[in-house]
């Protein structure tokens, strides 16, 4: 994910923040999440926090690079030039403001999403003039061409910085393998070539089209009230257009064939990249699946792959599992880094790993401890602001139901070792997958 943070919290905002923290009791009771959509079709998601003094907003429009069309990096640069400039003020004049405040600003984009972030102080004194830069940078951005230029050329410098590294192109060309002609294949940043290509023009139409308020999903904690987060919606949402929400997307392609890719790159290690299609937010096989995983390869130095391919046979340093639930299936993705002479071996292992778990699944030991370690590390995802305005924004964005967070250890409680081999068995198929292998020579 490519983001800009325009400003950092000052020292006295950290200050108190330690100060707060060190006094604030921990919370394990799942937070109380509201819901409303305004009159302009803004969805809301906030959860009261009065612990500390403090005010988390993201603001996330469907209108990440799957929007791109013809244009990979549209979407990138759209989101990157919101806060180079809004209402007249230039970036640093901007920058100025939101330091003198001690609050935080910062844009990001993705595959499926583009968000502008506000933290901020609770009192009125500094959360108005906060929220007012807020307010413009979503619905009045400048688009100065000289900063449309200047962001150009350093997305350019980026582009080619990431191209010399191993891997980063791995991850490129896992994309494109797996996905081929879908919206996820190409890249967020783009190529150097679309970039090249970009007009101010359609950074301006791809705005218009998705900055609108019936795209928009609006995630607030915080130290405030219900009536006071009806009225930070309204002062930073009330400008925009209705428009409408963005299409969904068109499902996505079976694998029917392996896929094997060895690019040549200058480097001691070697990055490999192996998986398919996997599943998608809100999908009926998704506990079976992610419990699966965190046994398999998402349970860091407790998994199965850290075991056989580290532990046992010392092959590589790193190496794991995960999916990346979207839309529509997003990748299942296992990846290793290890010695361009020991490629070959750690694949074959990796490979095996992945097949014995889809013929027989996790044993009971190992899926008893999973469970642990997911539930017992819950509590801590969602100890912090930051933390539950993510699940937030993962909520409403994918129109999760409200009690996701409540029912979650549960839900994961309840996978049994048949329903992990039922759905690898179904879902998984290591006959089909991309590999996309990176490095030096041996």
């Amino acid at each position: 994910m490519d983001t800009s943070t325009v400003t950092r919290l000052s020292g006295y905002v950290g200050s108190l923040l330690l100060l707060c923290l060190s006094v604030v009791p921990a919370v394990h009771a799942m937070p109380d999440i509201q819901h409303w959509v305004t009159d302009n079709g803004v969805r809301v998601y906030f959860v009261p926090a009065p612990e500390l003094p403090m005010i988390d907003v993201t603001v996330t429009f469907a209108a990440g690079s799957v929007r791109d069309g013809d244009h990979p990096g549209l979407a990138n640069m759209t989101n990157t030039l919101l806060d180079m400039g809004a209402a007249g003020l230039t970036a640093d004049e901007m920058a100025t403001r939101i330091e003198s405040l001690g609050a935080e600003l910062s844009t990001a984009v993705a595959r499926e999403m583009a968000m502008v972030s506000l933290r901020s102080l609770s009192d009125k004194a500094h959360l108005d003039p906060a929220l007012a830069i807020l307010a413009d940078v979503i619905a009045r951005p400048n688009f100065d061409v000289k900063d449309f230029e200047r962001e150009r050329q350093r997305k350019l410098v980026g582009i080619r910085r990431s191209e010399q590294s191993p891997s980063a192109v791995a991850g490129y060309r896992f994309f494109y393998s797996v996905f081929g002609e879908h919206p996820y294949a190409h890249r967020v940043s783009g190529t150097e070539d679309t970039v090249k290509a970009l007009k101010l023009d359609w950074v301006k139409t791809f705005y218009k089209r998705y900055y609108v308020a019936h795209n928009v999903v609006v995630s607030i904690v915080g130290d405030l009230d219900r009536k006071a987060a009806e009225a930070l919606v309204q002062q930073i949402t009330g400008a925009l257009p209705k428009g409408s929400r963005a299409a969904a997307l068109p499902p996505v392609k079976v694998l029917e064939a392996a896929n094997e890719q060895r690019i040549s790159h200058p480097s001691t290690q070697t990055h490999v990249r192996m998986g398919a299609p996997g599943m998608r937010r809100g999908d009926p096989d998704y506990f079976p699946l992610y419990v699966g995983n965190h046994v398999l390869g998402g349970g860091g130095l407790v998994s199965r792959l850290h075991e056989e391919v580290r532990e046992q046979r010392g092959l590589s340093y790193s190496v794991n599992s995960y999916f990346s639930p979207m839309e529509q299936n997003g990748p299942y993705l296992l990846s290793l880094q290890t010695r361009n002479d020991q490629v070959d071996e750690a694949l074959a292992v990796m490979r095996k790993t992945l097949q014995d778990f889809v013929d027989k699944g996790p044993t009971e030991k190992e899926l008893v401890a999973s469970k642990k370690n997911i539930t017992g590390g819950f509590p801590l995802r969602i100890s912090s602001n930051s933390g539950i305005i993510s699940h937030l924004n993962v909520i409403g964005f994918y129109d999760l139901p409200l009690d996701y967070l409540d029912t979650f250890n549960d839900k994961v409680m309840a996978v049994t070792q048949q329903q992990i081999i039922d759905a690898y068995q179904r879902r998984v198929s290591p006959e089909t997958m991309v590999t996309v292998i990176v490095g030096g020579e041996s």
